[in-house]
């Protein structure tokens, strides 16, 4: 269990009115506790009161991976049998004492399962979203959370260029995709990586959330990856565009624009500004270019133990930058039928302006160059 990181929350309870919070596994579970568990048919549910105490209701055979129970913690395992699983909920409702007022859950995280015995077991409780108080607790981040995530990318770097060394005419995206994960496990990402690494080649890079397809590389293509790695739990997430052989001039004009977004919306990056204007900064540039439209999604997410999380870059937040944030600057132009570019990096805000965690070139580049 993380103290300090306990307290932290107890005070953002006792901020947003929650006399409790309702977490089950996930990052947020890891962030305070270092507990790893899986999502399954048996569920797994820390219950944490705003005064410190908390009580974790876990299979029994799970119950191994934890700290000894204190005065502020006490374990509630079950059996195999559902039937007996509600009582074990009641008992861990009635010695932390959450029977009134509102209980915080994460509601992209909490499922049906959990939720229904929480409900049993707490008549007397509203649940409700936390997602403020979370976004709070863990969106500036540590110095040592920085530095797994600036390796993260150093390792996604390494196992990009290491695929793009195997790349031949009539590689399909699948086979790339393959030779992707391959590499970067090589070069020491976690295995549980933040995603399924997007390969997209030709007019499939004009979708920004293609899934890899049995399409030939060939002359004349847009190769679009958009891919991370993960270290010690903490993720990147990177976007480069390339072009094989000869490609249309206007695919090559639309990469230069985006990336003069990308660099725009950087140089705009310091405290105290509104995720907002890192967007509006992107979008001016692309606007300007009359290729508007063709930017469909927001400019970027934040990073950190989730692939996307808070805060989110979009023109109409008006979130205020603080150091230690962590997102994506991510934009992109997409021409239906023929292709797209995106350009994506990893920033984060310091005290006196942002820095990039990627450092690979941003141009749109000839995978010709880096054939072995």
């Amino acid at each position: 269990m993380n103290n300090e990181r306990l307290a932290k929350l107890g005070h953002l309870m006792e901020k947003f009115g929650l006399e409790g919070m309702a977490l089950n596994p996930g990052p947020t579970l890891i962030y305070l506790t270092g507990l790893h568990f899986h999502l399954m048919e048996r569920p797994t549910v820390l219950l944490v009161s705003h005064t410190g105490s908390s009580a974790m209701v876990l299979p029994v055979l799970e119950k191994g991976k934890l700290p000894p129970e204190s005065e502020t913690f006490k374990a509630f395992p079950f059996g195999d049998d559902p039937a007996t699983w509600s009582a074990v909920f009641e008992q861990a409702g009635d010695w932390i004492n959450l029977q009134s007022g509102q209980i915080g859950v994460d509601p992209t995280r909490l499922r049906f399962l959990e939720l229904s015995f929480l409900e049993s077991a707490l008549p007397g409780v509203r649940f409700v979203d936390a997602s403020q108080a979370l976004a709070a607790l863990r969106m500036q981040k540590e110095p040592e959370e920085i530095s797994r995530m600036k390796k993260a990318a150093q390792i996604a770097q390494t196992g990009l260029l290491e695929m793009l060394k195997t790349l031949g005419r009539g590689m399909t995206e699948k086979q790339i995709a393959n030779e992707l994960i391959v590499q970067l496990l090589k070069a020491g990402s976690d295995s549980e990586m933040p995603f399924a690494p997007i390969v997209a080649l030709g007019e499939n890079s004009a979708n920004p959330h293609a899934v890899p397809t049995d399409r030939e590389l060939r002359s004349g293509d847009l190769l679009l990856v958009d891919w991370g790695a993960a270290f010690d739990g903490y993720f990147s997430d990177i976007t480069r565009t390339f072009t094989f052989g000869e490609v249309d001039p206007e695919l090559i004009e639309i990469g230069n624009i985006v990336l003069q977004a990308n660099q725009a919306a950087q140089n705009v990056g310091k405290p105290g500004i509104t995720a907002g204007a890192i967007d509006r900064a992107a979008r001016a540039v692309i606007d300007g270019a009359g290729y508007g439209a063709a930017f469909t999604h927001r400019t970027g997410h934040g990073l950190g133990m989730e692939a996307h999380e808070p805060p989110y870059i979009y023109s109409e937040n008006g979130l205020i930058l603080a150091p230690g944030m962590t997102f994506t600057i991510e934009p992109g132009i997409y021409l239906p039928g023929r292709g797209g570019v995106r350009i994506e990096d990893d920033v984060v805000i310091t005290e006196t302006g942002l820095e990039s965690l990627t450092d690979m070139p941003r141009r749109v580049m000839p995978i010709e160059g880096f054939i072995a």
